[in-house]
């Protein structure tokens, strides 16, 4: 498998911020214009009670530059040490489907039973990734 197969669930999780960061735009908009938030609030994030439509974008943009850095950093690993098989891509695109769908449940219903389940699973393609990619490594002869 080519090396820069992981380049692509990559793209996909920039894209995923990108569109966060747009829905979080929005939402910022929205709440100027319906004078649920003033202008003033956005200097600092303070001074004014957060509307529920703009606390979740927010928290979910942050939260996409928590746990994500670890996909990357794994993804990079992958490719300079030329562990990047269909085991390392598959699970590099389980974890991405699993980040979708988390974005897709916090900003929608925000149901937090199913939002938990799908950031575990998530969580253990993740912690499975790096586990191959370093097992792969440290087997070589």
């Amino acid at each position: 498998m080519p090396q820069f197969s992981l380049i692509f669930p990559m793209l996909a999780m920039v894209l995923l911020t990108f569109g966060v960061a747009v829905v979080l735009f929005r939402a910022r908009l929205r709440a100027i214009r319906e004078g649920h938030t003033p202008v003033s609030y956005f200097r600092v994030l303070q001074g004014s009670q957060e509307p529920e439509f703009l606390a979740k974008p927010t928290r979910h943009l942050i939260n996409l530059f928590e746990t994500p850095v670890l996909f990357y950093a794994g993804c990079l690993a992958g490719m300079v040490t030329g562990v990047n098989d269909a085991v390392v891509v598959g699970l590099a695109w389980a974890y991405v489907v699993a980040r979708v769908l988390h974005a897709w449940v916090h900003l929608g219903s925000n149901r937090v039973r199913i939002r938990l389940r799908v950031f575990a699973l998530g969580w253990l393609c993740l912690l499975a990734l790096w586990i191959y990619i370093a097992v792969a490594v440290a087997t070589r002869h």
